[in-house]
């Protein structure tokens, strides 16, 4: 039995189960994913959770603030310039 190789994309895809328990470490609230950003947010708290490798990063010292530029704000910037 032949598998397709696994893409970036792939690599960077959240499990939908795991979405369903992760909770925000700072307020025990729900995220919400945003894959073009591939971060989990939590509104309660104010950041992002970055997702690396499929592995979301689930610190406070990982995340960033809302209101700062997500990476995908930055690439879709310098594909523009």
């Amino acid at each position: 039995m032949s598998q397709t190789p696994e893409t970036d994309e792939d690599r960077q895809r959240v499990e939908p189960k795991l979405l369903e328990i992760l909770v925000c470490p700072l307020t025990k609230t729900t995220l919400e994913y945003d894959a073009a950003a591939r971060e989990l947010i939590s509104r309660a708290a104010g950041l992002a959770y970055p997702i690396r490798n499929g592995v979301p990063l689930m610190t406070v010292e990982a995340a960033r603030p809302l209101d700062a530029p997500s990476p995908a704000a930055d690439i879709e910037r310098s594909s523009r310039d």
